[in-house]
């Protein structure tokens, strides 16, 4: 009887570490808008710095994906900060590609995620794309540089590589 015990004990044991662990989504950053919306081409940034009044953000209604609210999520991207200190990001945007936000326009709100992390991100971390593991809202959020149509709250933001 204890063999049978310890046997059911571990089947639970694994299934709930599996459906703990299936729980997180892993997306892709088209998944952040619905199929049929197109995001704006994103251009070189000499045309930008060519065309100073073209580096204002777009599509600013661009539709958001509701069912993504409430869903733990990873996904990969860049971080553009918004708060912290000498050593920790606590607070950024997370964008699908290096010099959003910066050096070109902000992409879309449904192209740019609100990341709280009061644990913070080492600054080294944030010099390349990072993954970010989270619980997603479906939430304006009106960012100084860009308005924003997600957010989340991270448990976990490593390298991406």
């Amino acid at each position: 009887m204890k063999t049978f015990n310890a046997v059911v004990c571990t089947v639970i044991l694994a299934l709930f570490t599996t459906a703990a662990t299936a729980e997180v989504r892993q997306l892709d950053w088209k998944e952040l808008r619905p199929s049929d919306w197109t995001p704006p081409a994103v251009r070189d940034p000499m045309f930008y710095e060519m065309n100073p009044d073209a580096q204002v953000q777009s599509n600013l209604d661009a539709p958001l994906v509701p069912e993504l609210d409430g869903q733990k999520v990873k996904i990969p991207g860049y971080v553009v900060q918004l708060e912290g200190d000498d050593r920790r990001v606590t607070e950024f945007l997370l964008v699908p590609y290096f010099g959003a936000c910066i050096h070109v326009p902000p992409p879309p709100p449904n192209q740019i995620i609100h990341v709280r992390f009061p644990e913070g991100v080492p600054y080294p971390v944030t010099y390349d794309a990072v993954w970010v593991t989270g619980t997603m809202k479906v939430e304006h959020y009106d960012a100084d540089i860009a308005l924003v149509g997600y957010q989340m709250d991270a448990a976990e933001v490593i390298s991406y590589f």
